[in-house]
């Protein structure tokens, strides 16, 4: 699998509601771009914590599902943890997820997101569970 058939298989999800879009994949590390406007933002203005969670738990998985074979097994989500570290109301984000465990049954990984800028944003956990698939 590669980015675009991961942007293509996302178009009408949550994921492309949001207006997240893979944008680099190298040395096991997985980036992405979201957009800061009324899809994300809070009523205050600001990027929404939520926004930036869900951001995090998609590239953490994207990053995973490019790591297995996908014909056999499927990524879940098990856990997601994050910092809010600064604000942002414009522009978009950029996230960069790094594996800091990659075991047979599970990834973890570290999902720093970014304003345009560089300045951070968010710093997120993301654990998930690579699952055998079950024959139908």
């Amino acid at each position: 699998m590669n980015l675009s058939e991961i942007n293509k298989i996302c178009e009408k999800t949550l994921i492309g509601h949001l207006g997240i879009e893979f944008t680099n994949y190298e040395n096991d590390t997985l980036e992405a771009s979201m957009s800061v406007d009324e899809r994300t933002i809070q009523p205050m203005g600001f990027l929404h914590g939520g926004a930036s969670l869900a951001m995090a738990e998609t590239v953490g998985s994207g990053a995973s599902l490019l790591l297995i074979d996908h014909e056999k097994y499927n990524v879940f989500g098990m856990n997601v943890s994050a910092s809010h570290i600064s604000s942002v109301r414009r522009g978009k984000v950029h996230a960069k997820a790094t594996i800091i465990h990659r075991g047979q049954t599970t990834h973890v990984w570290n999902v720093e997101i970014k304003d345009d800028s560089g300045k951070l944003i968010s710093v997120a956990r993301v654990t998930n569970a690579i699952v055998p698939k079950k024959e139908e």
